[in-house]
C-alpha cells in the first residue's frame, strides 16, 4: 500500500504534469519560410499549410495584389500568423536580392525556401501553341521564370542560409511532366478556363531542369546542412472540364486527380524536421501515374 501511495503521489506531482509536451517533428514554429508564387493556385494553399504549423511566411509574387491574396489565405487558416507580402520578379537578379533583404529585415534568419514560382506568360494562345509553331520568344519567357527564376532565388536565399550556418531546407516545385512525358491522348476534347489545353514541351523541359538543379544543389550544399528536394505534383483538380478529369484519372492507379491539400502535406513534410535526413530527392505526388 505504501508503494502504491508513493506511485500515486508521483503522478499527482505538478512538476510531472507541467513538463512540456514533446515537439512534433512537423512543427514549424519560429521558422521563417519564403514561398515564391505564393498567390497562385497551389501557392496559396502551401502558404496556409505552412502557417498552420506555426511558420512565419513571406508570400512572394509578381505583383502585390497576388501576394496579398496569398496573405489572406494564410490568415484565413492561421489568424495569428506573421506574414509579409512581397512583390518580386524572380527573373530579375536585383528584384530577387531586394526580396531576400526584405525578408531578412522583417524576420531575420531564413530557414526554409519554397521555390514555387512558374509562369504560362500572359499569352495563353502562345503557351498552348503546337510544338511546331511554338515561338522562341515564348520559350525564353517561360524559361526565364520556371528555370532561371529558380536559379536566382535559390542562389540568393541559399547564400544567406550558408552564411547563417544553421542549415535549412529548400523545396523546389517541379512536375510529373519533368519525369515522364504527357500522354497526348488525354487532351482530346480537354479544356481549362474554356480553352483547349495541352502540356507544352517548354513546361516539361523547364521542370526537368528544376529536378536536375535540385539534385546538384543538394550535393553542393550538403556539407552546410542545407537540404534540397523537389516536389513533382501530378495533375491537381483545379477547374478542368469533365472530359479532362475523366481521361486523366483513367491513367492513374488511384483513379483520380490530386487535391491541393495532398501537395501541401508533402511540402510541410519536406520543410520540417520530419524529413531531416532526406535531401536530393524528387517526391512524386502523382497517385501512381508514373509507376506504369
Amino acid at each position: 500500500m505504501e508503494t502504491l501511495n508513493m506511485q500515486t503521489a508521483q503522478y499527482l506531482d505538478p512538476a510531472v504534469w507541467s513538463a512540456p509536451a514533446k515537439k512534433s517533428p512537423f512543427d514549424l514554429t519560429d521558422k521563417t519560410i519564403i514561398v515564391t508564387g505564393g498567390g497562385g493556385i497551389l501557392g496559396r494553399g502551401m502558404c496556409a499549410a505552412l502557417a498552420s504549423q506555426g511558420a512565419r511566411v513571406a508570400v512572394v509574387e509578381m505583383n502585390m495584389g497576388a501576394a496579398q491574396a496569398g496573405v489572406e489565405a494564410v490568415l484565413a487558416a492561421a489568424p495569428e500568423a506573421e506574414t509579409l507580402p512581397i512583390e518580386c520578379d524572380v527573373a530579375c537578379p536585383k528584384s530577387v536580392a531586394a526580396m531576400t533583404e526584405a525578408v531578412i529585415g522583417r524576420f531575420g534568419d531564413i530557414h526554409v525556401l519554397c521555390n514555387n514560382a512558374a509562369t504560362k506568360t500572359n499569352d495563353l494562345n502562345a503557351f498552348f501553341a503546337p510544338f511546331e509553331e511554338f515561338s522562341l520568344e515564348t520559350w525564353r519567357a517561360i524559361m526565364s521564370v520556371n528555370l532561371d527564376g529558380m536559379f536566382l532565388v535559390a542562389q540568393s536565399v541559399g547564400k544567406r542560409m550558408v552564411a547563417q550556418g544553421k542549415g535549412g531546407s529548400i523545396i523546389q516545385t517541379a512536375s510529373i511532366y519533368g519525369v515522364i512525358a504527357p500522354d497526348q491522348r488525354i487532351y482530346e476534347g480537354s479544356r481549362f478556363m474554356d480553352r483547349q489545353i495541352n502540356s507544352p514541351a517548354v513546361y516539361s523541359a523547364s521542370k526537368a531542369g528544376v529536378i536536375g538543379l535540385s539534385k546538384y544543389l543538394a550535393s553542393y550544399w550538403g556539407s552546410a546542412g542545407i537540404r534540397v528536394n523537389t516536389i513533382s505534383p501530378g495533375g491537381v483538380e483545379s477547374g478542368q472540364n469533365e472530359t479532362f478529369q475523366m481521361r486523366y484519372s483513367a491513367r492513374v492507379p488511384l483513379g483520380r486527380m490530386a487535391q491541393k491539400n495532398e501537395i501541401e502535406s508533402a511540402l510541410v513534410f519536406l520543410a520540417s524536421d520530419a524529413s531531416g535526413y532526406i535531401t536530393g530527392q524528387n517526391l512524386v505526388v502523382d497517385g501512381g501515374l508514373s509507376c506504369w
